[in-house]
This record gives structure tokens, C-alpha cells and sequence, in this order.
């Protein structure tokens, strides 16, 4: 029932810019917090970022704060993740998902976008 589906990804250059675009169906989109997740080849899915559907507040990983801001669109059940001065380190695939993913009604993950930072 729950959709998620990631675009935006591709290559770019260090210190360049990317917005990525996740949209969201199957459930009670306002009613839930959203996240951004990344996994890089031969690691763990790591969390990046999140937003609250209460007030709006943000969360990020040490690693991409003052470069990342996360943001949402409740009328279009879309998250947003923009992305300055990237790092090679940024490379990964880029997934949205709820924080509190491996419970009702969330459970998988979509495809991801993939992104990757290179000169």
C-alpha cells in the first residue's frame, strides 16, 4: 500500500548542488514524520536527515549539517531533500522513508536515486 518513490540523483561535481524529490502515497502523509536514508556501496543505510508533521522540525547527521536541508510539501505529499557543497563522501543511493520504518504501515523501501559526486 505505502509508495515511495525517489528521483533527482546523478553525477555531480564536488562542491555542486542536487534536490532530490520523494513522493509519497498509500498512507496519511501529514500525519507522519519523513526522513532521507543513504547507502553506499558495501555499507549500511545511514540516516541523514528528518522532518516532524507536527511542527516542522528538522533533524540531520553531523556529517551534512549547514550543507543539507530537508523540507515537505503536504498538499503534494512530497519530501525534499537539497543538497550544497557536496563531498565525494556524499556518494550513495538516496532513499525516503519514515524514521520509524520497520513498523504499520511502512515496512520496505523503495528504489533510491542514486547520487554520486565525482570530478
Amino acid at each position: 500500500q505505502v509508495q515511495l518513490v525517489e528521483s533527482g540523483g546523478g553525477l555531480v561535481q564536488p562542491g555542486g548542488s542536487l534536490r532530490l524529490s520523494c513522493a509519497a502515497s498509500g498512507f496519511a502523509f501529514s500525519s507522519y514524520a519523513m526522513s532521507w536514508y543513504r547507502q553506499a556501496p558495501g555499507k549500511e543505510r545511514e540516516l541523514v536527515a528528518t522532518i516532524t508533521s507536527a511542527h516542522g522540525v528538522t533533524n540531520y547527521a553531523d556529517s551534512v549539517k549547514g550543507r543539507f536541508t530537508i523540507s515537505r510539501d503536504n498538499r503534494k505529499n512530497m519530501v525534499y531533500l537539497q543538497m550544497n557543497s557536496l563531498k565525494p563522501e556524499d556518494t550513495a543511493v538516496y532513499y525516503c522513508n519514515a524514521p520509524y520504518y520497520d513498523a504499520p504501515p511502512f515496512g520496505s523501501w523503495g528504489q533510491g536515486t542514486q547520487v554520486t559526486v565525482s570530478s
